[in-house]
């Protein structure tokens, strides 16, 4: 075990780290459709949406200290932050990369968000969805727990899963919205 401890805080950092990017995406969506209603309240909603993102990024940084620590795949800094540089699994890995620098910029832009003009936030943070997709993709194609702790078309289903359900909540918050209104039309007469 002491031999692969770096390898092991890679393997668990990412796998939280992909967890948290979905916590973060569907709490994200319930907060902005106010699915569960005014309870829980719209403050502790958006709360725990930003410490989701949050832990995504420091468990995204705990993966790529793993990868640079551990002395196996022989990761460099160029190889974990500079997509296509790894010669190993090389566009599996670039899916990752992406992501990540992705997700700093989403997390980057939400920390400066009240200095930054609201559309510009707002296109953004919408990328929060890619994200997702390429961390999904990544998990499924570099990802070694992917093959080796589940069944690979359960793990193909539990990333589908996740991403269909953001995907279900992104149409819905995007839906047009009807008002139904309590009161008789007016006519006039």
């Amino acid at each position: 075990m002491a031999g692969h401890t770096w390898w092991y805080v890679a393997r668990a950092g990412g796998l939280v780290a992909w967890g948290l990017v979905v916590a973060s995406c569907a709490w994200g969506l319930l907060h902005a459709t106010r699915a569960l209603g005014r309870r829980p309240t719209p403050a502790w909603m958006l709360s725990t949406h930003r410490y989701l993102g949050a832990l995504a990024v420091v468990f995204t940084g705990l993966h790529v200290l793993g990868l640079v620590a551990d002395s196996y795949v022989h990761f460099g800094i160029t190889e974990v932050l500079l997509p296509f540089a790894s010669s190993w699994h090389p566009v599996a890995v670039a899916w990752g990369i992406v992501g990540m620098w992705l997700l700093l910029a989403v997390e980057g832009t939400s920390l400066a968000r009240q200095h930054l003009p609201q559309q510009v936030w707002r296109g953004i943070h919408l990328l929060s969805y890619p994200i997702l997709a390429l961390t999904t993709v990544h998990l499924l194609s570099a990802g070694t727990d992917a093959k080796s702790l589940l069944p690979e078309t359960v793990a193909v289903a539990l990333g589908v899963l996740a991403v269909f359900g953001a995907a279900v909540l992104l149409t819905w918050r995007s839906a047009p919205k009807t008002r139904t209104d309590p009161r008789p039309p007016v006519t006039s007469g």
